[in-house]
């Protein structure tokens, strides 16, 4: 069969069914059959029509499981298996590339986002992001980059056990922030603008505390946070964060946003503060979800709130992006 299925986003707010050429085997690549698709809020911005970047009809789905169609060529993966997709395309040659951090490349094609993604029946993709899924289920797998975002800040940040670390935004993203920063050792606080986020979100991480924004009473370090991750993708949010930081701490920005950062540099100097990005995630980190996933310290079932067939995905996506509140990770399965 040369034609396969793929669920496309037309244009803003219009979803359909569609079909593709299956892609053809090509030298140093691998064809996956896809198994499940996680739902990232990238998604549902280019459903929104809020994506600034995004040329439309696109194929979505970046956050994928599959089984290898072919056989990698140092033989770490062969037919039939299970692989997680790393959906950062990068050039290998960049300066970013050359020193180890091909997750900021400076050409970086995302699937799903900068080109067609893995909402359909196969995708081709470089074997070299392609790791193998041994242990996990196809659901768990489909869970792996996002977690991976999440863990790349935290390697990021070089936080210590016993750090009081604040994570602002209980979605998602600082869910996984959170879980990552906690298996470090650290002490978490969450802090969001929805109690059911904060309760949902605490009850995944052992010994977070859950902290509404603006709430007074709250009881809080004195001296501030040695480390603030902001996982909210809020202008605002990241412009005060550093309110909440300790002298001599680290602020990490895990969520984007279009926008300007305007830091007070009084407070950003006495602080001594250092300030750093994260993107996207490394190998090292797909492989650290990996490795806590099969040593249960994933709440993978907490995490998954919603799942669809692929068949029925038009129709889910559609009322998912208009009742996002209830979900954490919502899964479509192939197959």
């Amino acid at each position: 069969m040369t034609v396969m299925k793929t669920i496309v986003c037309v244009k803003p707010g219009t979803l359909a069914s569609g079909t593709a050429p299956r892609p053809q085997a090509k030298p140093g690549h691998i064809r996956v059959a896809i198994r499940s698709i996680g739902i990232c809020g990238t998604d549902y911005h280019i459903m929104e029509g809020l994506h600034p970047f995004l040329q439309y009809p696109r194929v979505m789905g970046h956050e994928l499981s599959g089984t290898a169609l072919d056989a990698s060529s140092n033989g770490d993966i062969a037919v039939g298996d299970l692989v997680v997709v790393n959906p950062y395309i990068t050039c290998g040659t960049c300066h970013a590339c050359r020193i180890g951090k091909p997750n900021c490349c400076t050409s970086i094609s995302v699937l799903g986002v900068h080109g067609d993604g893995g909402m359909c029946d196969q995708i081709c993709v470089p074997e070299t992001n392609l790791y193998p899924a041994t242990g996990l289920t196809a659901r768990d797998a489909a869970m792996v980059e996002f977690l991976a975002i999440g863990a790349h800040a935290v390697s990021r940040s070089r936080i210590q056990a016993g750090t009081q670390a604040l994570i602002v935004g209980a979605g998602p993203i600082g869910i996984g922030t959170a879980l990552f920063a906690s298996l470090a050792g650290a002490e978490i606080t969450l802090r969001d603008t929805s109690q059911s986020r904060l309760d949902r979100a605490c009850a995944m991480i052992k010994g977070a505390k859950g902290v509404l924004v603006n709430d007074a009473s709250a009881r809080l370090p004195v001296d501030g946070f040695e480390t603030v991750f902001d996982a909210t993708g809020n202008i605002h949010a990241m412009n005060i964060a550093i309110n909440d930081l300790a002298h001599g701490g680290t602020l990490v920005l895990v969520g984007v946003v279009k926008g300007e950062l305007c830091i007070d540099d009084p407070e950003f100097h006495k602080r001594e503060t250092t300030m750093m990005g994260s993107r996207n995630a490394l190998k090292e980190d797909f492989e650290k979800v990996m490795f806590h996933m099969r040593a249960g310290d994933v709440p993978v079932d907490l995490l998954n709130t919603h799942e669809a067939s692929f068949d029925q995905g038009v129709e889910q996506l559609s009322a998912w992006v208009h009742n996002r509140e209830d979900i954490v990770k919502a899964i479509l399965h192939v197959g």
